[in-house]
């Protein structure tokens, strides 16, 4: 039974939870915390797991997606878990050649810049991510009333990895493809917006409380391109999974002159890096949208007592905001101290009870 077809009254058992209300904008008992990257990376466990298995193939195997997506939740007993994946494991599962390569990120053997190259991109079907749905399964089965964030990589941000073939800092190809055949681009958005929304719906039929859509790399644009090039792109994903019911949340990074389009884009939470307080990111967003964020990663290399300090700061931004997940303002940095993490979890939750 998909979860469109999940009878009145007979919601996923963490629908009560912190975080799925504060996405709601309803009052909480406190304010809800995970964090980006939470599902590893820093976690002596993870790297223990993970030893020997390349990331790809990490994210194929459902008994060990299932536990490396326990971990934090286990250790640092933050309010919702984020399935462990990549955002390119979709364009993997359609057959691109492409890896993961420790130290440098995804890599693409034969990068995306003709017309002709478009053919590569096939739909994504359910049972070319069917460890996903076992994965999700064996998940919520024991993560009970905690709620799992499905996630995604945004079309924008997909593209400019097949584009550049790999991660790029100035993003040349991309842009000179964006600015010089815009119909070409917009076709490459629309099907990575195709491939992006399967991918999402396969996660919350299979048991995902809310869905992320990671746009890392859309802060190099401005607002102009962006609601041009980008925005219906990203609006196509959000509205094809909207008759789901569940929380959508938009991230990127350096992404704040672009936070009320995002907003616009058709999410219900958006999320704020830490250049931006959470007071003045309302005001960009507007009404009717929770927000997410947004304490600097590197604080948490700080003394406790430092830590404490920022924290505080940025509760206290949040304080009027119509619904509040605290996080990151981006992922968890990989050297960062475990113990940071959960005493942090505990200060916020302390400092917020109702």
């Amino acid at each position: 039974m998909s979860v469109n077809d999940r009878p009145t009254g007979q919601q996923p058992k963490p629908y009560e939870s912190a975080f799925l209300k504060a996405c709601r904008r309803e009052p909480v008992p406190h304010t809800p915390v995970w964090f980006m990257r939470q599902a590893g990376r820093s976690l002596p466990e993870y790297l223990k797991v993970r030893e020997g298995t390349a990331m790809l193939e990490s994210c194929m195997r459902p008994e060990l997606v299932t536990e490396i997506t326990l971990q934090p939740v286990r250790r640092h007993h933050v309010d919702a878990a984020i399935y462990f994946s990549d955002i390119v494991v979709p364009l993997k599962a359609i057959g691109l050649d492409l890896d993961i390569k420790p130290g440098v990120g995804p890599v693409v053997a034969e990068p995306i810049r003709t017309r002709a190259d478009l053919a590569r991109l096939r739909d994504l079907t359910p049972e070319d991510v069917w460890y996903v749905t076992e994965a999700i399964g064996l998940l919520t089965a024991e993560l009970g009333t905690t709620p799992l964030i499905g996630f995604a990589g945004a079309p924008f941000t997909l593209a400019s990895y097949l584009v550049e073939g790999g991660p790029s800092r100035n993003h040349e190809h991309t842009k000179a493809l964006m600015y010089g055949d815009p119909q070409l681009w917009a076709d490459l958005l629309d099907r990575l917006a195709e491939i992006t929304s399967m991918f999402l719906k396969v996660q919350i039929e299979a048991g995902a409380s809310a869905v992320q859509l990671f746009d890392s790399w859309v802060g190099a644009l401005a607002p102009a391109d962006y609601r041009r090039s980008v925005m219906p792109a990203s609006t196509k994903v959000f509205d094809s999974v909207a008759s789901y019911g569940v929380p959508r949340i938009h991230f990127g990074v350096g992404t704040g002159e672009l936070l009320g389009l995002m907003g616009e884009a058709g999410a219900d939470v958006v999320g704020v890096d830490w250049r931006v307080p959470l007071d003045e990111a309302a005001r960009r967003v507007g009404p009717g949208k929770a927000l997410q964020g947004n304490l600097d990663p590197a604080v948490l290399f700080s003394t406790p007592e430092a830590v404490e300090a920022k924290t505080r700061e940025v509760l206290d931004a949040a304080a009027g905001l119509e619904g509040h997940i605290f996080n990151l303002g981006h992922g968890v940095l990989p050297t960062t101290d475990p113990d940071a993490l959960t005493r942090l979890v505990a200060s916020v939750h302390e400092q917020t009870v109702r």
